[in-house]
């Protein structure tokens, strides 16, 4: 089944549920069955087709790595906690942290050392802001906010050594490769970071809330606040609060498996890309599996921080408790992305990547392309909360259209990464949104509605931004 409009049905199922309930589980499930149900066209075998695109899912070699790193980095987290170490660490910042803007300040001065993969940074410094954001009574929504834009708008302006690097690389290489161009794929990605607008103006956003702020609350985001602690139920998880509120502030146990996991990331991504044939430390970090560099990375610190909690005479038992405890913590980001991922395999069955080139056509001039792609592109990155999976779509799509229509490469190419960074930080089933929102207690839907608006400004502006570049390019 080609170019047709029900592949966009799934997607629209879920995001319409999302709003209703407040919830994306049921509509993610609704939609992927429904997904599945058109297209078998049989009960029992879009059913069947259901749990073929979850299996297949699971079974993605990509997908289990990140899963696999979730789980273990929630189980870090969980150590680290009920040693005393976010406790520790969190007291140990709050006397040198006095406000609003303190904090969201080190949000963004633990870039240098957090940058190289967006669920990797969250969750280095999540629990820390949430333990700091609850204990300063500042709003979780902006706290989740300014790690999203710091993550998000950072990493895809960043020439090397993060996990997205390689990826967009190979998507201009194959996107180029039969044209005669006179340019490297690496250099015309270099040139496109200039022109990913909004990523760049996200950032100058996210930077002006920082250090332009009164440091005060308005009264809807104060309601929004008050309505979600009060859908917490008062004895939700009461007995693991207690234990850890009960536990002796050391922040040596969080900082001694931070800095070993930070530099096992980096010595692994440098051993990593050696052994792929690299020369320098630049060029290893552009090759090196980011994603499995991280899972093994985290699988070492966990055994190392292990060690160095029982010599610290930590109980065996509670370590191992919350362990689980901390990676089942994270069981409901995983979920999630497993019904996501499911979910765009069931729209690509459906010849959801057809209809959208099939519908766009050929014939537009060239200084309409750039915003063009951009538009199409951020509205499909918002349905199916994928940075990646805009990129390879419309990557071929775009170098096709600027090709046919004159328009500039490098500044398509840009638009192109431009709005998949807009559905990854807009969109409800962003994974950037879901583990964000998972770490700091927030209803998911709720959140994806606040971080919305900056997400229309910025792309506004980038469309903007396009149209006039367009002229000069």
């Amino acid at each position: 089944m080609e170019h047709t409009w029900l592949s966009l049905l799934p997607f629209i199922i879920v995001i319409a549920m999302s709003i209703w309930l407040k919830n994306i589980l049921p509509g993610l499930v609704v939609g992927l069955v429904v997904g599945s149900l058109i297209f078998t066209s049989d009960i029992l075998d879009g059913t069947i087709q259901s749990v073929s695109y979850m299996v297949t899912t699971l079974s993605d070699e990509t997908n289990i790595k990140i899963i696999g790193f979730l789980y273990l980095f929630g189980g870090l987290v969980g150590m680290m906690n009920i040693s005393g170490g976010i406790k520790g660490f969190s007291e140990w910042v709050g006397t040198k942290i006095k406000n609003e803007r303190g904090l969201l300040g080190l949000i963004w001065l633990t870039l240098p050392f957090t940058f190289m993969m967006p669920m990797f940074r969250i969750m280095m410094i999540g629990p820390v802001v949430k333990s700091l954001a609850k204990k300063m009574n500042v709003s979780k929504q902006k706290v989740g906010l300014t790690m999203d834009i710091s993550t998000e708008s950072v990493i895809v302006l960043l020439p090397v050594a993060t996990a997205f690097v390689g990826f967009m690389v190979s998507l201009v290489e194959g996107s180029i490769r039969d044209l005669d161009f006179g340019m490297s794929p690496y250099e015309v990605f270099l040139l496109s970071i200039l022109f990913n607008f909004f990523a760049i103006t996200t950032l100058i956003i996210g930077l002006i809330q920082t250090f332009w702020n009164r440091g005060k609350k308005d009264s809807s985001e104060k309601g929004v606040q008050e309505q979600l602690e009060e859908e917490e139920h008062e004895f939700h998880r009461i007995g693991i609060k207690k234990e850890l509120s009960m536990v002796k502030a050391q922040p040596w146990n969080l900082i001694v498996p931070v800095f070993l996991l930070l530099g096992l990331s980096l010595y692994l991504l440098w051993q990593d890309g050696k052994s792929k044939g690299a020369k320098t430390v630049f060029d290893a970090f552009s090759i090196a599996d980011a994603t499995f560099v991280m899972l093994l990375a985290v699988f070492i610190t966990l055994i190392l921080s292990f060690i160095f909690y029982i010599i610290r005479r930590q109980h065996l038992n509670e370590l191992l408790y919350h362990f689980y405890d901390g990676g089942n913590q994270m069981m409901e980001a995983i979920s999630l992305l497993v019904l996501i991922w499911s979910l765009t395999l069931s729209a690509e069955d459906l010849g959801f990547s057809n209809f959208i080139s099939s519908t766009l056509g050929a014939f537009l001039p060239a200084w309409l392309t750039p915003a063009t792609i951009f538009l199409l592109g951020s509205v499909v990155g918002y349905f199916i909360g994928s940075s990646w999976g805009t990129w390879g779509l419309f990557m071929p799509l775009g170098v096709s259209l600027a090709v046919s229509t004159g328009a500039s490469i490098p500044l398509t190419v840009g638009a192109v990464f431009a709005s998949g960074a807009f559905g990854a930080l807009a969109s409800p089933l962003g994974d950037t949104t879901i583990t964000t929102a998972s770490i700091m207690d927030l209803p998911i839907v709720e959140y994806a509605r606040y971080k919305l608006k900056v997400s229309v400004l910025g792309g506004v502006i980038s469309i903007v931004f396009y149209l006039v570049a367009a002229f000069f390019i």
